[in-house]
């Protein structure tokens, strides 16, 4: 299902009524018109106290034919009335209205997004990508076809969100994926994150691709569906799991490190890109970055895709590199103020 037609099928049952109402209402309006030559005026009032069965007098006394018209309209309004009434009640006070003003506020604000995170599925791994990125303050798309689950988040101020199917293009549109910086499909069957990594890639060719798998064959599949990277916690939590028990404190300090929100220290990735003159082509013992600011470079990216742990300090840095930095905040900034300065 397209998600428009998830949003505009939450509303067919308003449209519907409204539509009928309006249609009684001119057809009584009409009637009286031509029958009791009524103004448009009195005829729209005789119409509204009639459909409404409040018991108001007759603009003016009817003829025998007035009589059975406004009997007729009373038969055929009475039903539609109360459908009506119950339904436009019904989305005021079970927060329709209000979700759907939301909704299209969000989707405004989604519109107006450059560089943003596209995660589809907002179940346990999904989840858990949100909080991440959130952390790290990057702009992010949640999208999820469970309407129990756009409900929970969408009180929530800061998520963007899209209630739809995100293997269909109209969905990944309407999150912007052809500006997306990167798509994280964390759905819980291999089928549709493959499905989902096709529609991206073939949208977005230069997209970052993070791909959930269940299955152990499914990797290279979702690879050489477009995916850059493919996680598979079921592998990775074994792996930890047998970890914990040969080298649990191992385990523990690199997720105090890396996983858990600690604000005193946390590993940082610098692209050098932008570095300054004097850094380029030096050696990190040259840089004296520990001595200047207190951080540690603890590896590196290569720009042939290879990774230096505990580089050495006669390793050059260029302006391809990614540097891996361990220190508080305040040591990771004057190391980005002398390095881009």
């Amino acid at each position: 299902m397209k998600s428009r037609d998830l949003r505009s099928e939450n509303f067919s049952s308003f449209y519907i009524a409204i539509g009928l109402l309006m249609l009684i209402v001119i057809i009584g309006t009409s009637g009286y018109v031509l029958i009791e030559d009524f103004t448009y005026t009195e005829a729209f009032f005789m119409t509204i106290i009639t459909i409404s069965t409040v018991g108001f007098r007759e603009v003016h006394p009817l003829s025998q034919f007035g009589q059975f018209f406004t009997a007729f309209l009373i038969v055929i309004s009475f039903g539609i009335f109360a459908y009506a009434v119950t339904t436009l009640t019904r989305y005021i006070v079970d927060g329709v209205l209000r979700n759907y003003l939301k909704d299209n506020k969000v989707k405004t604000r989604i519109e107006k997004l450059n560089n943003h995170v596209i995660v589809v599925g907002y179940g346990r791994n999904g989840k858990q990508a949100i909080e991440e990125l959130i952390r790290h303050k990057f702009p992010t798309v949640i999208i999820d076809k469970n309407e129990t689950i756009i409900e929970s988040i969408r009180d929530e101020a800061r998520f963007l969100y899209i209630h739809g199917d995100a293997t269909l293009d109209e969905t990944l549109l309407d999150a912007r994926i052809d500006k997306a910086n990167a798509l994280i499909t964390a759905l819980p069957n291999d089928a549709d994150n493959l499905f989902v990594v096709l529609t991206a890639r073939s949208m977005n060719p230069d997209i970052t691709i993070i791909s959930r798998a269940s299955n152990f064959n499914t990797d290279k599949k979702l690879r050489n569906a477009g995916a850059t990277n493919v996680i598979m916690p079921d592998k990775i939590g074994g792996q930890r799991m047998a970890k914990l028990v040969a080298q649990p404190d191992i385990v523990d300090f690199l997720e105090y490190i890396m996983l858990r929100e600690s604000e005193d220290t946390y590993i940082e990735e610098i692209s050098c890109s932008k570095l300054s003159e004097k850094f380029t082509e030096k050696t990190i013992g040259e840089w004296s970055i520990r001595t200047a600011t207190g951080a540690n470079i603890i590896g590196l990216k290569t720009a042939d895709n290879k990774y230096i742990v505990n580089p050495t300090p006669d390793v050059k840095i260029t302006l391809n590199d990614q540097l891996f930095v361990l220190g508080n905040p305040d040591q990771i900034k004057n190391l980005k103020r002398v390095m881009f300065s």
